[in-house]
C-alpha cells in the first residue's frame, strides 16, 4: 500500500483538533471526488483510499484512476492510500462472473463489488485506520427509522442517478457506519462543486458498463478467463424443443435478447431462458418472455427480519427496471417467492430482485427463475 499526504496549494481545508477521523473510497471518478470534498469540508479529518480492482485496461479503479483520486486528494489536502486487491477481485468477482454465464444466469458483478470491497473490505481497512465510518460516492441515502431505531437504506433524490438497487445486500452494521455525502444531490450539482474546487475530475466521463469489461463484450471476457470450460457450439430450440439454429456458446446470450440469433422469419424470437445442461438456447415470440412471478434465492433484508408473508412492495428485476408491485411471500430458507400483479418481462436468472417500500430498500436477492 502506498501513501501521499500533499496539501493542494492554497486548498488545504482545515481539520479540528480531535476530528473525528472518516475514509473516503475514492474511485478516481467525479463522484468520489466530490464526497471526498464534502467530508473534509465539514472538518473530519479525511484519508483517500483508492482500491485498486480490474488491472489497468480497467475502466474504473485502474492504477490511471488512483492517480486521479491521489491528485484530488493532494489538492484537498489530505492523506492518500492505494490498496491493492486485484488478485481477491479476479478470484470474488470476475471469475464468478464468467461460471455464471457458463452456467446460463446473467451476473450482476456490481453488487458483489459494493458489498464485501467497497464496504466490507474497506471497513476493516478503515478500523486499521481508527476510522469509525467510511464515506462513498455513491447516490444513495441512509437515515434512522424514528419509529424502530433501526438505519434505512433510501434511494438517492435524484432518481436517474439512485445507486440503492446495487446495495441491498447492506446489514445494519454496515449501514451505520456509512455516509453517501451525494444522497441529496444531482449529477449537475456534484460537477460544479468540483469546478469550483479545480478537481481534476470535474470534466472525467463516467462508464455506464461493467468496468472489466471492455467495449461491453462480455464474452470476451469469459473466453479468456475460462477458456477450458466453453461449452462449444449447440443448439437454438423453440418451447418444443424443434431445433431452430445453432449457436456458438451459451455464453453469448441473455433472457430478453433478440438480436445475434441468426434466426429469420416473422414474428420475432427472442431468448426466453438458457439451457446449460443440454447446451442449448431456447427461443420464443415476445409474450413467453412475460412472467406472472419469480423465485429469489439468498435474500437480505436490510432491517435485518424477513417481511410478513403478503407484503406489497414494488420489485425491481434490472437496474433500469422501473419496477412492478407485487406481493412478498418469504420462506424459511432465505428465499422469497414474488407474485407480480401484471406479468413482468424478460426475467433473467442471475439478475437481482430489489424490493422497496417507497423510496425505502427493504431488501433483495438473486433471480433463480420466473413463475409462468
Amino acid at each position: 500500500m502506498s501513501a501521499s499526504a500533499h496539501p493542494g496549494a492554497g486548498s488545504r481545508l482545515p481539520v479540528q483538533p480531535g476530528a473525528e477521523r472518516v475514509v473516503v473510497a475514492m474511485s478516481g471518478g467525479v463522484d468520489s471526488s466530490v464526497a471526498a470534498a464534502l467530508v473534509a469540508a465539514q472538518g473530519f479529518e479525511t484519508i483517500g483510499v483508492t482500491m485498486h480492482l480490474a488491472g489497468d485496461s480497467s475502466r474504473c479503479c485502474s492504477l490511471a484512476d488512483a492517480e486521479d483520486a491521489r491528485a484530488v486528494a493532494e489538492r484537498l489536502g489530505m492523506r492518500f492510500f492505494v490498496a491493492n486487491y486485484a488478485e481477491r477481485f479476479r478470484s470474488e468477482v470476475i471469475e464468478a462472473f464468467a461460471d455464471a454465464y457458463l452456467s446460463g444466469r446473467t451476473p450482476i458483478p456490481c453488487v458483489t463489488c459494493n458489498t464485501r470491497f467497497k464496504f466490507a473490505y474497506l471497513l476493516e481497512r478503515a478500523r486499521v485506520f481508527g476510522a469509525r465510518r467510511i464515506a462513498t460516492g455513491h447516490y444513495a441515502r441512509v437515515d434512522v427509522d424514528p419509529d424502530t431505531g433501526l438505519r434505512r437504506l433510501r434511494c438517492a433524490s435524484d432518481r436517474e442517478k439512485d445507486q440503492s438497487y446495487f446495495l441491498f445486500q447492506l446489514n445494519q452494521d454496515q449501514l451505520a457506519s456509512l455516509w453517501f455525502p451525494l444522497g441529496e444531490l444531482n449529477k449537475a450539482q456534484v460537477r460544479a462543486h468540483a469546478r469550483r474546487l479545480g478537481l481534476v475530475t470535474a470534466e472525467k466521463p463516467e462508464s455506464q458498463e461493467i468496468c472489466f469489461v471492455p467495449e461491453g463484450h462480455y464474452a470476451n471476457v469469459v473466453e479468456a478467463v475460462r477458456p477450458e470450460a466453453l461449452p462449444g457450439a449447440g443448439e437454438i430450440v423453440d418451447g418444443e424443443g424443434r431445433v431452430l439454429g445453432q449457436h456458438a456458446g451459451i455464453h453469448h446470450y441473455t433472457v430478453g435478447q433478440r438480436r445475434g440469433l441468426g434466426i429469420g422469419g416473422t414474428p420475432p424470437l427472442y431468448v426466453t431462458s438458457i439451457d446449460a445442461e443440454h447446451n442449448r438456447v431456447v427461443v420464443g415470440e415476445v409474450g413467453a418472455l412475460r412472467a406472472e412471478g419469480a423465485r429469489v434465492e439468498a435474500v437480505s433484508w436490510v432491517a435485518g427480519a424477513a417481511v410478513a408473508p403478503g407484503t406489497r412492495a414494488l420489485v425491481r428485476v434490472r437496474h433500469r427496471h422501473a419496477g412492478a408491485f407485487a406481493t412478498l411471500e418469504p420462506g424459511g430458507d432465505g428465499s422469497v417467492a414474488v407474485r407480480f400483479e401484471q406479468p413482468v418481462r424478460a426475467i433473467a436468472p442471475g439478475q437481482a430482485a430489489v424490493f422497496y417500500d417507497g423510496d425505502r430498500v427493504l431488501g433483495g436477492g438473486w433471480i433463480a427463475g420466473a413463475c409462468r
